[in-house]
């Protein structure tokens, strides 16, 4: 029962931080004058000291091994993977330089891989794909 608990709270927890960050990132305007580069940092910086989680690392895995690092931690469930799909997503559409091509790639790897993992459909996961691949 305790290994449920605890398991329950890694998953909390990662999505709790999925979207401090996600809002940190493309939240309100207030931070006008702090760019996006600056964001993406304190979004690393974060996913990293709150889940070791390190994006620059899972940018340069090839796909199999990008399965690998996320299944390795306990608190991404499908849902959780599915908002960092989300925050990728929306960093390479809004990035104008040559690494969102490499964001929107990761992104779509995450919403596969969201795919395969759920038993449930998801017309806005699907529309998310679609936007990703036109996109690339």
């Amino acid at each position: 029962m305790e290994q449920k608990d605890y398991l329950l709270r890694e998953i909390e927890k990662i999505g709790l931080i999925m979207r401090a960050i996600r809002q940190k990132i493309f939240g309100g305007k207030d931070n006008t004058a702090i760019t996006l580069d600056s964001q993406i940092e304190a979004a690393k910086g974060m996913l990293l000291n709150e889940t070791d989680f390190d994006l620059d690392i899972f940018l340069a895995l090839n796909k199999k091994e990008s399965d690998k690092y996320i299944c390795s931690f306990e608190g991404f469930s499908v849902e959780n993977i599915e908002l960092l799909a989300e925050c990728i997503s929306q960093i390479g559409f809004n990035d104008n330089s040559n690494n969102s091509g490499k964001y929107l790639e990761k992104a779509l790897q995450l919403y596969e891989l969201c795919i395969l993992k759920s038993k449930t459909y998801s017309l806005e996961r699907e529309t998310n794909v679609i936007k990703i691949k036109n996109a690339l």
